[in-house]
């Protein structure tokens, strides 16, 4: 299986309008680098069986960009990628309804991406990760378990990606 986690585009900041915080949508901007950066996967030719996406706005829209340009895959909301939750679930989620997919993209925040991925490839949080907005990783494994179990395959920012859409060499 490969295990993707994307963290959402450019929102705008935190602030009296975007009550409750979920409410909080990706600016023009980071829709634009987020469309590029999509760009970039296609050009990889990576390609999603499931998109599971945190159900705040920003995380939500940075999803649909990907499933829009993936096939119209279907975008499946979940609670256990909001920024507070206990990231066990979204492993026990996966191993219970999800585990015959073979590439899995989960649309979320962070520290809690960069958590899980440090969870995933070391067993801990020792790994320090940055997954700054927009940012891809792709993890590789056999058997997904809330323990060591994954290898990092490459993690790339989202400049990185559009540069791929765009064909550029550096």
């Amino acid at each position: 299986m490969n295990l993707f986690f994307l963290r959402h585009g450019k929102a705008f900041p935190r602030g009296p309008k975007w009550r409750p915080d979920s409410k909080r949508p990706l600016t023009r901007e980071g829709e634009e680098k987020m469309i590029e950066a999509v760009r970039g996967l296609r050009a990889l030719e990576v390609s999603f069986d499931l998109i599971l996406a945190s159900p705040f706005a920003r995380a939500l829209r940075t999803a649909q960009i990907v499933a829009a340009d993936d096939g119209a895959r279907k975008v499946f909301e979940t609670n256990h990628l909001v920024p507070d939750a206990d990231p066990q679930e979204i492993i026990d989620e996966i191993n219970s309804n999800f585990a015959a997919f073979q590439q899995i993209i989960l649309v979320g925040h962070e520290p809690f991406l960069s958590g899980l991925i440090s969870k995933l490839i070391s067993g801990g949080a020792d790994v320090a990760i940055e997954m700054k907005k927009g940012a891809l990783c792709k993890l590789s494994l056999e058997s997904l378990a809330f323990d060591k179990c994954a290898r990092l395959e490459w993690l790339l920012t989202s400049r990185q990606l559009a540069r791929c859409g765009r064909g550029d060499k550096d």
